[in-house]
């Protein structure tokens, strides 16, 4: 099932730039698969209730995937843990074939019907960095380093899809500057820490949404 979804994830991309995440794209997808193997087109519509919406669904969580794959390959060993930050979201945008298969996605997720699921999937995306990164958070700052990747993740995404520099080096030092800020916040936090009033005070907050251990209840976050 998972092989016949991924083919048809595979069709769908060569219609995509032309006609977005739609219903022609998911149908031409979908004839395609059916010519070549014969499945069940009621198969391929299980699979995928809401036709081309679930397949960009699929499209970002196999980048998700090969982001993954690439940093558990890598050797992260010598860099500073900002930089390790750094290379989790390039690899992330470097597993896309093409910035139009983004640009239609986040028109389609732009949707009100389908904002819940975009913001779910860039919460998924920085939850794996952090947990592929080694983070076991589970108060507060599984809240907070999760919330400012994705603000970090999101902007960079759409400085990255104008951005025409060589190799795309403009990309590379407008995220250095983000991952910069949320280094800046990270201070703030340990300086609040050392004061009694206001650390006793983040103390508080921080106990009234621990996560229970294992994660929490996040868009798109399940327990493991």
């Amino acid at each position: 099932m998972a092989d016949l979804k991924d083919k048809l994830l595979d069709a769908a991309l060569l219609h995509v730039p032309f006609d977005g995440w739609s219903e022609a794209s998911f149908e031409a997808a979908l004839a395609e698969v059916v010519a070549d193997s014969g499945v069940d087109p009621a198969l391929v519509h299980g699979l995928c209730p809401r036709g081309a919406v679930d397949l960009a669904v699929a499209y970002h969580e196999r980048g998700d995937a090969r982001m993954l794959e690439r940093l558990r390959q890598a050797d992260l060993s010598e860099l500073k843990f900002r930089e390790r930050i750094m290379a989790a979201v390039r690899y992330r945008l470097e597993a896309v074939e093409d910035k139009e298969l983004v640009r239609r996605g986040m028109t389609l997720f732009a949707l009100p019907a389908y904002a819940p699921d975009g913001a779910r999937l860039i919460w998924n995306t920085c939850d794996a960095i952090w947990r592929e990164l080694g983070d076991t958070s589970e108060d507060l700052n599984w809240y907070t380093k999760r919330a400012t990747l994705s603000g970090v993740y999101s902007s960079t995404v759409l400085y990255w899809l104008g951005d025409t520099s060589e190799g795309h080096a403009a990309t590379r030092e407008f995220l250095d500057r983000r991952i910069e800020n949320v280094m800046q916040f990270e201070k703030v936090k340990a300086g609040l820490r050392g004061n009694k009033l206001l650390g006793g005070l983040l103390d508080k907050v921080t106990e009234a949404v621990r996560a229970p251990k294992g994660g929490a209840d996040m868009p798109g976050h399940t327990h493991k």
